[in-house]
């Protein structure tokens, strides 16, 4: 039997709709469950030149209708409802799991919602306190513990409980991997004298778990965690907050890599890139980090 993967085009105005639209041209082993609007799918079909069979989509209405490459804080609220309807299919069982193209978080606050991503909402809706979120290429995976927080509220973020709840849903989800453990500071605090969260924190958290059989490396300086030679035997790389981990992870693998969530109760993936708005209806938007996300969904069901 072939999986039912749930997809949620994400930002109407931007390149979601038209890397969903590739996806269903292309012979790949899923059942697809579209959650859109069905006269946007088939206005950017007929944008696209492509053809589509719209047997497959669970109608959810836009607020006004969309015009490629411009942001409308009336759809914001379409936006969110995709997702909630989606995540619950998922839930029910309705659906095997859940792959999510991009969405723009700043449209979505304009209008007055509250929204941070997609890890975060999919962790409300599912009644859910701690997930992890991880970007994977084939030859890299980069896990968070902290994920869209200004760099202000990083440092209060970092608590002994929050990381050790990632660590071991890391644990737990890789089944039994070597986790390399970044520090939070320059050069993992050089002893306290560059901040002392890893002293307070981060070291007696990795010490404890250790006991309890859980393989870790750390902290290590950031600067020096991608090396080749510290990643040998290493399952996963384990950073503190966004762009310290990200950036390295993207530029070996931007395009083809996937964000997995992590300590749900059902499976998500999504692409690895952005809305794009300057992309939407040209045609020039690639669909390989969206099948690579379908892929690793797969796999995962």
């Amino acid at each position: 039997m072939l999986p039912n993967i749930a997809i949620t085009p994400g930002e109407p105005a931007g390149i979601g709709p038209d890397i969903t639209l590739k996806l269903l041209q292309q012979d790949i082993a899923a059942n697809f469950i579209i959650f859109a609007d069905p006269d946007l799918l088939q206005q950017r079909a007929e944008q696209l030149g492509l053809s589509i069979n719209l047997d497959n989509v669970v109608p959810i209405p836009l607020s006004q209708p969309v015009t490629p490459g411009k942001l409308n804080p009336a759809n914001a609220s379409y936006v969110i409802e995709t997702l909630k309807q989606a995540g619950l299919a998922c839930l029910n069982k309705q659906c095997d799991a859940l792959v999510t193209a991009p969405v723009h978080k700043g449209v979505i606050n304009d209008a007055g919602i509250n929204f941070s991503g997609h890890t975060e909402f999919l962790a409300d809706l599912l009644n859910v306190k701690q997930v992890v979120m991880m970007l994977a290429t084939p030859k890299l995976r980069v896990a968070l513990v902290t994920t869209h927080l200004p760099l202000s509220e990083i440092s209060t973020a970092i608590t002994a409980t929050r990381l050790e709840s990632v660590i071991r849903i890391l644990h737990s989800e890789l089944q039994n991997p070597h986790i390399l453990v970044c520090g939070l500071n320059p050069h993992a605090g050089e002893g306290g004298h560059l901040g002392n969260e890893e002293i307070i924190t981060i070291i007696p958290t990795l010490n404890k778990l250790r006991e309890q059989g859980i393989h870790l490396t750390g902290p290590v300086s950031a600067d020096t965690a991608f090396t080749a030679k510290s990643l040998s035997g290493i399952d996963v790389v384990l950073t503190m907050y966004h762009d310290q981990g990200l950036p390295v992870l993207k530029s070996q693998g931007f395009g083809e890599a996937v964000n997995v969530t992590l300590g749900l109760p059902i499976i998500r993936t999504s692409v690895d890139h952005g809305t794009a708005l300057n992309l939407a209806a040209t045609g020039k938007a690639s669909s390989n980090s969206l099948r690579y996300a379908v892929e690793i969904a797969t796999k995962l069901i």
